[in-house]
């Protein structure tokens, strides 16, 4: 954590600024009946948002990086004593902001990067009180922590419905930006489902242009009858200042980090056990999906929960537990949040036919490899391919053999490695070397290559 800095930022999109800072007229009624102030809806909203202050001590290693006692006796002549433990050491110190969820327990959500590294976190409430507050639990991969506080007389916000929020929703972001204080503004929900952001990370962004500055990571985004539908997380930004581009973590994901927090102290996330990639166009005609949008197996890891349940590579997952499923990340999304052990229904498209799987969420347990040499054949975009003799494979019996692939070439960047079986591409099986040009001179120009990799299969796309 930068501390001083409560917002992450995504800088670069400058031009996008000009949008940021229109005015909005809130033109429909809220629920308290007024239709030309939202003071109503927010007296009961406010005092559930707070403001948070962390410090972090900076380390001192004392004159010339000696701590105090470290000095050997017959080099202490030459050195000043180092400054006892007892004086005060420098301190670093952050600003954010907070929502209060649950006045009994006194939980507060708020932003793993405003609490990352704090030795200590304050939180003033509307009142003025200021209370320590103790972690519970923080995720990096979603950037929520869940925060607790002792006190009376508290208020909490309630969760929208996550499916009901939509693009035109207007909306009101409440927070502290830049450290001066609680802050009301406002604007709409302008897109959902945004990604990209952090590709290592769980996301499912709200989009809404309410203006939202550094100190406003951790506030709440809420709609006109003051439930809480996301946290604010992130702006784009070329100058630190709102540029009508910010972003907000979900309810429904929120709710969900925050069960496993209270329970666990962390996310202890469940493994399906595939690697997946979006279906697009290009693969629904390359491996014969009957499917429309989805998640595409391309390797199903050995032991998993996935082998388990008979997921196959090529089969397209397109829901969970009736929950629909459009892209790689959308599974991703849901399967990160789901309990070990949990059992689910997948719906997956196996060619044509569609068809429901029982799968029990476990963990991963990792990735089995094997290469070996064989004997040369002819190019295909810069892999060498052969034949499979007799006992050259210890899984494939039919297909072709990759003996070398050039590093940097197609066949490469697709993931094709030495030692690996090619056994159907675009689903048609392949016997010989012959069948194999065959399938790869003929259109479309995508390949989907089913590779035996060791005991493993997976499916490579090549253009």
């Amino acid at each position: 954590m930068k501390f001083g800095r409560g917002l992450f930022m995504i800088c670069g999109y400058l031009w996008l600024g000009m949008w940021g800072l229109a005015p909005v007229a809130l033109s429909h009624e809220t629920d308290n009946g007024s239709n030309n102030s939202l003071a109503p809806m927010l007296e009961n909203v406010t005092a559930a948002v707070v403001s948070i202050r962390v410090s972090q001590s900076i380390p001192t290693g004392g004159q010339f990086g000696l701590e105090q006692g470290r000095v050997p006796d017959a080099l202490r002549r030459y050195f000043r004593d180092p400054p006892s433990p007892s004086e005060r050491r420098p301190r670093a110190t952050g600003a954010g902001s907070g929502v209060i969820v649950d006045s009994q327990s006194g939980y507060v959500v708020t932003n793993h990067h405003v609490i990352e590294q704090a030795d200590s976190i304050d939180i003033q409430l509307q009142d003025g009180r200021v209370l320590e507050a103790s972690l519970v639990g923080s995720d990096e991969s979603t950037d929520i922590a869940l925060l607790q506080i002792a006190s009376e007389g508290l208020t909490e916000l309630q969760f929208a419905d996550n499916d009901s929020v939509q693009v035109g929703d207007f909306v009101v972001a409440i927070g502290n930006p830049f450290g001066i204080g609680q802050t009301v503004t406002s604007g709409i929900v302008s897109a959902l489902g945004r990604r990209g952001l952090n590709r290592d990370h769980y996301e499912d962004f709200i989009q809404t242009d309410a203006a939202i500055n550094r100190g406003n990571s951790g506030g709440a985004l809420v709609n006109m009858r003051g439930e809480l539908i996301g946290i604010n997380t992130a702006i784009i930004s070329g100058n630190g200042g709102s540029n009508g581009i910010g972003f907000a973590v979900p309810v429904g994901m929120v709710e969900k980090v925050v069960e496993h927090l209270e329970r666990d102290g962390e996310v202890r996330r469940g493994m399906l056990g595939v690697t997946i990639s979006s279906l697009t166009p290009e693969l629904k005609e390359a491996i014969g999906a009957g499917a429309e949008q989805g998640a595409v197996v391309t390797q199903v890891l050995p032991g998993s929960a996935a082998e388990q349940a008979g997921l196959r590579v090529s089969d397209v997952i397109t829901g969970i537990d009736g929950h629909q499923i459009e892209s790689a990340a959308d599974l991703r999304n849901i399967i990160g949040l789901l309990r070990r052990d949990q059992q689910i229904t997948l719906s997956v498209f196996r060619g044509e036919a569609l068809m429901e799987l029982s799968a029990r969420i476990g963990d991963d347990n990792g990735v089995a490899t094997a290469a070996v040499d064989f004997p040369q054949a002819f190019n295909y975009r810069g892999a060498i391919i052969a034949e499979i003799g007799p006992g050259e494979h210890a899984s494939a019996t039919e297909g072709v053999l990759i003996d070398e692939v050039r590093q940097g070439s197609a066949a490469w960047t697709a993931g094709l490695r030495q030692g690996d079986a090619v056994t159907a591409v675009n689903r048609q099986s392949i016997s010989d070397l012959n069948q194999f040009r065959a399938a790869t001179e003929a259109e479309p120009r995508l390949k989907a290559l089913t590779v035996v990799r060791g005991d493993q299969t997976l499916l490579l796309l090549i253009s």
